[in-house]
């Protein structure tokens, strides 16, 4: 059950990164295609935490599945600061 909503969190995001980054595509604010990236390494941070969890338990992919989540908070803090002077 866990693998499940593990899954479904990575398609959200997933599913976010692309309304964002189209949106992206149409209107060419900047704030939405740091949102897009950001949501990007979310997913492939869940994407992570599901090969974490449930394919591979017993191996620990903690660190890896951080790093693409920081990289996506990093990329909107960049966003948020430096793209709206």
């Amino acid at each position: 059950m866990a693998g499940l909503i593990y899954g479904l969190c990575a398609l959200v995001a997933l599913g976010c990164a692309f309304m964002l980054l189209r949106g992206f595509s149409r209107g060419r604010s900047p704030l939405l295609l740091w949102s897009g990236l950001c949501f990007v390494c979310l997913a492939l941070s869940n994407v992570l935490l599901v090969m974490d969890r449930v394919l591979y338990p017993l191996t620990d992919l903690s660190l890896a599945r951080q790093l693409p989540a920081l990289a996506g908070l990093t990329l909107l803090l960049y966003g948020l600061i430096w793209e709206e002077r």
